[in-house]
């Protein structure tokens, strides 16, 4: 899916707070619809590089995060393919996947 043009929904807008665990969300968060995802839900997207609430967004996934103790992969979806590296991605999702023991395949 990496370099993919996709549509993201927002169901976890920037600054919203997690149902569960309560952190706030510094990106705006959704999912692809019409996608399935390893827990049978449609496929999780961080937005990164966008800095207002947004309810629906076009961009490319630039990067697959995937959590080897978690049976769901997330997308990375940016206005640009090739804006951010490997570690501002890391840092920027960061809030949520420090509790994941997680990878990150962006294209060469």
């Amino acid at each position: 899916m990496i370099g993919q043009k996709v549509t993201v929904m927002m169901d976890r807008p920037l600054g919203s707070k997690h149902p569960k665990h309560g952190f706030i969300y510094p990106l705006n968060y959704g999912y692809i619809p019409d996608t399935v995802a390893g827990d049978g839900e449609e496929l999780d997207t961080y937005v990164i590089g966008e800095f207002e609430l947004l309810d629906r967004f076009e961009g490319y996934v630039v990067a697959i995060i995937h959590r080897q103790d978690d049976v769901e992969d997330k997308l990375v979806v940016c206005r640009d393919q090739y804006r951010y590296n490997e570690s501002q991605i890391e840092a920027l999702v960061e809030f949520q996947e420090r509790f994941f023991q997680s990878t990150i395949e962006m294209s060469d």
